[in-house]
């Protein structure tokens, strides 16, 4: 009981930090998240969760970093290798053979060693850190991605070079052929692993498919255990488990670009269940990381033994020499200074480096205190603290740019809007079948129609474009007419029916080509003065499913939807493609209305179940685009909420329309 009432603490705090960001969004989440950690060790009744190291990375880092090797671009990731190789390789062991020895000398009792070790789990970034600053801080994309591959890669070095250092220190004995056949073997043995399993997963969900077991919960529960799995596993071989998971994560990219239909409806369950899992396992990290620092930081300053302003001092300049060897080896590879500037500060650390330390053993192979495990424990909380509270206060001022020009601010919201459509129209696609295809075709036509509105820059080409519409479907509204009137010279229907048929044209042709408002009122007043004296009169037999005529007329209203589609098809050019794409969009609509059997007037047609239930999934999946773009960084929080709040008026309008056609129905 008492454990899941600690769960329940710690995920009513993750909540909390995110209330607190929104208000004072200043302050990191991240640091937020430290900060309530830190205050429920002085709540009474708490209990002190003690770090295992091995079962941290378990539980946390290998679903994030499984997750980063999904989503990160492996193309961009692949343009950048050799810079990303120089930080996570050449950075890692240079600030393991530069740091080291300068610790040992600024502080005595820590043996070389151990002083090897403290520096090779202060060189690795943390990838959960790196990404905490993507939705605040805008980094150059170049430098973001730079940032995201050194922290997949450097952890594995890190680890290894600290491992290698505690064997010494605890054994007296350090083989450097040793030590590099051994990095070599866990490195590449993890990536074989990883994306060995990766591919045996994505096999077995296949299998599956094949067998026809669709279940989206089944598959979406073998895709979350992968990461645990796969790092369990290559620990298990002695190797790498951070490379495994990052390995499978790209293995399942790749498996997602080569996405068929039936796992697209996977892809939109994977898009709402992991932005929870993940938003869980970050705020953990960092609240854990709050709940562990007092301990670590108390223990040290209590201690008589220790100077703490002395202490204090250390913190400060290993942080600094950390950031000075960063940014001289960013600028040795690049010769640019804010470039490298920024890589330097955005070297945050983070919980695995805390992970590593509480694994340094408390005594050596004589059964003697490990040296100085305390001051090093307190060394990497500070170092933690300090690298993430100067990135959050640093990097937004050195990345603030001026003011945005309002034509670019507009371009970008604009390009935000049809991305949020775009996400609602392929969920739209994907959930089509043959029971709702029809109201599928309605919402595809809706949602074109959306899209091109959204593309249009300005005033004048909306004119434009609302011009060349009129133009294409006058141009298909003839060869609607020329198939009526061929089918009168052919005897194929009557005369009467047919002057029904190309009086709906003409009423249409009018309304397209009328200029002005007035007249367009007019032709609108005339036909309800036209429907009012028909009620006064014998209602005249409407041209619908109850006509006696009406399969005669469906099918010339068929042949001529299909003379229609082929003439606006021959007017596509590479210009007008949006605007073909809507108003074929409505001609499909109509034909598969005709071809089921269901015609209706649109205008009066009430919202079916199929209808709402697409469209509901069309929403959420625009709710989805809209984080995952607040999340990368690409909008602002106001454009975010700008965006939801359409979304949600655009939900309102639904619920709103479904009330009201169930209303109408009781009546």
């Amino acid at each position: 009981m008492e454990i899941f009432l600690m769960v329940l603490v710690l995920l009513i705090l993750i909540g909390i930090s995110n209330v607190v960001n929104h208000f004072l969004p200043v302050i990191p989440v991240p640091l937020i998240q430290i900060a309530l950690g830190v205050a429920m060790t002085y709540v009474p009744g708490m209990h002190h969760i003690p770090l295992d190291p091995e079962l941290f990375l378990l539980l946390f880092i290998a679903p994030l970093l499984f997750n980063d090797g999904k989503m990160t671009p492996r193309d961009e990731l692949w343009q950048l290798r050799s810079s990303i190789l120089l930080l996570a390789l050449g950075l890692v062991f240079a600030t393991v053979l530069l740091a080291g020895p300068f610790i040992h000398w600024m502080i005595p009792a820590i043996p070389l060693s151990a002083a090897f070790a403290l520096a090779a789990i202060l060189s690795p970034t943390d990838a959960v850190a790196v990404g905490s600053l993507s939705g605040r801080v805008k980094l150059p994309g170049k430098i973001m991605r730079l940032l995201e591959g050194e922290a997949l890669m450097n952890d594995a070095s890190g680890l290894v070079a600290f491992n290698f250092a505690i064997a010494a220190t605890v054994t007296g004995y350090f083989s450097l052929p040793k030590a590099i056949g051994s990095f070599i073997a866990i490195a590449i043995g993890g990536i074989v692993v990883g994306a060995l399993l990766g591919f045996m997963a994505i096999g077995l969900r296949l299998r599956l498919r094949r067998l026809g077991m669709e279940d989206v919960t089944l598959h979406m529960l073998i895709i979350i255990l992968t990461p645990f799995i796969i790092y369990w596993v290559a620990e298990e071989f002695h190797v790498s488990g951070i490379l495994a998971v990052v390995a499978a994560g790209v293995t399942h990219a790749i498996e997602r670009d080569r996405m068929t239909r039936g796992s697209a409806r996977l892809h939109i369950v994977s898009a709402s269940t992991w932005p929870v899992i993940l938003f869980c396992l970050n705020g953990l990290v960092f609240i854990l990381l709050g709940l562990e620092i007092p301990g670590v930081i108390s223990e040290v300053w209590k201690d008589p033994a220790y100077n703490n302003g002395q202490v204090i001092g250390y913190v400060l300049i290993i942080t600094a020499v950390l950031i000075l060897l960063r940014f001289v080896w960013v600028w040795a590879a690049n010769r640019h200074f804010r470039s490298a500037l920024l890589t330097a500060l955005s070297g945050v650390r983070g919980a695995l480096t805390l992970a590593a330390a509480f694994s340094i053993p408390m005594t050596l192979a004589d059964n003697s205190p490990f040296p100085e495990r305390s001051l090093i424990l307190c060394i990497c909380s500070g170092v933690i603290l300090l690298t993430l509270v100067i990135a959050s206060v640093l990097l937004p001022i050195l990345t603030r740019e001026a003011k945005a020009d309002p034509e670019e601010l507009a371009e970008n919201e604009r390009n935000a809007r049809i991305r949020v459509l775009e996400a609602g129209l392929n969920a739209v696609r994907e959930e089509m079948n043959d029971k709702n295809s029809q109201e599928g075709m309605r919402l595809i036509s809706s949602y074109t129609r959306r899209l091109q509105m959204a593309k249009l820059k300005n005033k004048a080409e909306m004119g434009n474009a609302l011009k060349e519409a009129v133009d294409i479907r006058l141009e298909a509204l003839k060869a609607e007419q020329q198939i009526a009137e061929k089918w009168v010279r052919e005897e194929r229907i009557s005369p009467k029916l047919a002057d029904k048929f190309l009086s709906s044209i003409s009423k249409v042709e009018m309304l397209l080509t009328t200029k002005h408002k007035w007249t367009k009122l007019l032709v609108f007043g005339w036909e309800a003065l036209q429907r009012l004296l028909r009620k006064s009169k014998k209602k005249a037999k409407k041209i619908d499913i109850s006509h006696p005529q009406w399969g005669v007329y469906r099918e010339l209203k068929l042949e001529a939807i299909r003379a229609a589609i082929r003439q606006v098809k021959s007017l596509e050019t590479t210009d007008n493609k949006d605007t073909i794409q809507a108003i074929l969009a409505d001609y499909r609509g109509l034909e598969l209305q005709l071809q089921s059997g269901s015609y209706r007037n649109p205008a009066a047609d009430q919202m079916s179940a199929e209808r709402r239930e697409i469209e509901l999934k069309a929403i959420q999946a625009e709710r989805n685009e809209i984080q995952i773009m607040f999340e990368n960084g690409e909008i602002s929080r106001t454009l975010a909420n700008n965006l939801r709040l359409d979304v949600n008026y655009h939900e309102g309008h639904l619920f709103e329309t479904q009330t009201v056609h169930d209303e109408e129905g009781e009546h």
